[in-house]
């Protein structure tokens, strides 16, 4: 990569030493332009117009984001968020009393919440699967609570919020459709910064954000939906754009993934989406993968070589997030100190995964999540902000 050249790309590069990616990815200047060129094209148009004029550039945000997913256009569906586009998936299963959810235990609260009305509307059961020795979801635990019966679905954040670790997303997928269980993975963590693959990682639907490691515009994610599945899941909510009034008292539901679809939405943020996609498809996820594991594992070095420090990151396989405490100091105290040095992190609550009930985690954690446009210099501003505060 020409990490110089990506960084003139991205203002923000100028602004700050950004480790904030898992919160919200900086735009590159392509993204950007594409969202404000199109909402000067709706002042000039009007908002129809403008959408009709560019109708194949909107088509082709769908083949984009299947492209990076290995997925057909018509399993893909775009919506306004990574949280509307799980919601609409797994508020789509057809729950019985008595069903079975098994969950990871570091669940974002979002997804959490969604289980428990779950529980209270139907009647299922919610099963946190234990975590291994490494912290991420024991496999021989699932096959064990697999083998049992019963299971509806499988529900698994491919990344945590609140530490490194990457979960054993393909392994957990063989297991789910063993058992015929539905498999839902969470990717808002993942996608733009691991190649997903979902005839590998074998879920049945997937969720994603652009705004984070894909760099896109708030406001915008992604859904994929297996199209041998897709018939058994009628969205919670249909509009004229998911489904067909054909009579006075009868609908048509779309056969594809745009049934998850509404029509209000915003083209300019879709298309920005679709440019940010295509910038990660061009550089390829597997360099993307590549540096920003090298970068993290760097940082997690300088880091636990630091006096008072400690990381709090787990799993065999580790993500761009990098997350530590500092002896003495509050993480938001950290937070604010790194920031008014020019250098951007965020903090995290592991506190706010109730399934992740073992001794001695952390409340809250300072997080920084390095991207390919980080350099080695601004991993030094980092170090030695920490070091100084």
């Amino acid at each position: 990569m020409d990490i110089t050249r990506l960084r003139a790309r991205t203002p923000g590069c100028a602004e700050t030493a950004y480790f904030d990616n898992a919160g919200s990815g900086l735009h590159t200047e392509h993204v950007t332009r594409t969202v404000v060129d199109h909402l000067l094209l709706e002042s000039r148009l009007g908002g129809y117009a403008a959408a009709d004029r560019e109708h194949e550039r909107v088509e082709a945000v769908y083949a984009s984001v299947a492209r990076l997913l290995n997925a057909r256009p018509e399993e893909i569906a775009l919506t306004d968020s990574a949280t509307r586009a799980w919601d609409m998936a797994f508020h789509a299963i057809a729950f019985r009393p008595g069903d079975r959810i098994l969950a990871s235990r570091s669940e974002y609260p979002s997804n959490g919440l969604a289980f428990l009305q779950a529980k209270r509307r139907h009647g299922v059961s919610v099963e946190p699967i234990p975590d291994d020795a490494h912290g991420q979801v024991d496999l021989d635990a699932l096959a064990g609570m697999l083998a049992q019966g019963g299971v509806r679905l499988v529900a698994v954040n491919h990344v945590p919020t609140y530490d490194g670790l990457v979960q054993p997303a393909a392994e957990i997928g063989a297991l789910a459709r063993r058992a015929g269980a539905l498999y839902l993975l969470d990717a808002c963590q993942t996608a733009g910064q691991l190649p997903l693959d979902v005839a590998e990682l074998g879920c049945h639907l997937l969720s994603a954000a652009g705004r984070k490691f894909l760099r896109g515009p708030r406001g915008t994610g992604f859904l994929y939906v297996d199209r041998e599945v897709v018939t058994q899941l009628e969205p919670p909510a249909l509009d004229l754009r998911s489904a067909t009034w054909t009579g006075p008292d009868s609908y048509e539901i779309r056969p594809d993934a745009r049934r998850f679809e509404t029509w209000e939405r915003s083209v300019a943020d879709l298309l920005g989406l679709g440019a940010a996609v295509d910038e990660a498809l061009d550089l390829g996820l597997g360099p993307i993968r590549a540096r920003v594991d090298a970068l993290a594992e760097r940082l997690r070095a300088g880091l636990s070589a630091l006096d008072g420090v400690r990381v709090h990151d787990r799993g065999q396989v580790r993500s761009g997030i990098v997350t530590f405490t500092k002896e003495g100091r509050e993480p938001q105290q950290l937070v604010a100190g790194l920031r008014e040095s020019g250098v951007t992190v965020a903090a995290s609550q592991p506190s706010r995964a109730r399934f992740d009930i073992r001794p001695g985690k952390p409340a809250e954690v300072v997080r920084a999540s390095v991207h390919y446009y980080n350099t080695d210099a601004e991993l030094g501003r980092l170090l030695d902000g920490v070091a100084q505060l």
